[in-house]
């Protein structure tokens, strides 16, 4: 069983379509001077559905420290929202990621989930420790909940047409709620 989500960053509306959806995750920031200036009116929408709504920020080379501070300091996040790590920029290590996700959980972890987003190629090539944090979200265009790894995922974004399409590992909206509470 799965539940249906997209993604939204700068490059969406902030009224897109709710219809079938049990999440919505929005583009938060991107290193440590790019805010999605329609983050907050995107979150608001996806919970004025009902939506889980969670943030994802977009991995720069640099201090991931810094970026840390800077995503959970700006994101329109709320207590219990996913929180992700995009991976992405060849110039990114996994030591860096590894490094983010473990200083949002510092931040955030008691009262976030915190989780790695990242293509099937970087999970298979790029990566060396498996570390997803607290849920893996893989992209993969291939069938939905079929996404071409071994590793437990959580979330796959399967499409990018007409937008990043995504299925949760969840039975239902509130399997999806309650993993999302902690």
């Amino acid at each position: 069983m799965t539940v249906n989500g997209i993604d939204v960053s700068s490059y969406q509306s902030s009224d897109f379509s709710t219809s079938g959806l049990a999440f919505v995750f929005v583009k938060a920031t991107e290193g440590t001077s790019y805010i999605n200036p329609k983050m907050t009116a995107q979150a608001a929408h996806a919970r004025d559905a009902g939506l889980v709504v969670g943030f994802y920020h977009f991995l720069r080379p640099g201090d991931m420290k810094a970026q840390a501070r800077y995503f959970v300091e700006e994101c329109a996040s709320i207590e219990h929202d996913p929180l992700f790590a995009d991976w992405e920029d060849d110039g990114v290590s996994c030591a860096q990621k590894d490094a983010f996700i473990a200083e949002v959980k510092r931040l955030r972890g008691s009262n976030h989930r915190v989780g790695l987003y990242c293509g099937q190629y970087y999970w298979l090539n790029r990566d060396t420790t498996s570390n997803a944090g607290d849920a893996l979200w893989i992209a993969d265009y291939v069938t939905a909940g079929k996404p071409r790894i071994k590793a437990k995922w959580h979330f796959h974004q399967y499409t990018d047409t007409p937008v990043d399409t995504n299925v949760g590992a969840f039975a239902d909206r509130a399997a999806l709620r309650k993993w999302a509470d902690g």
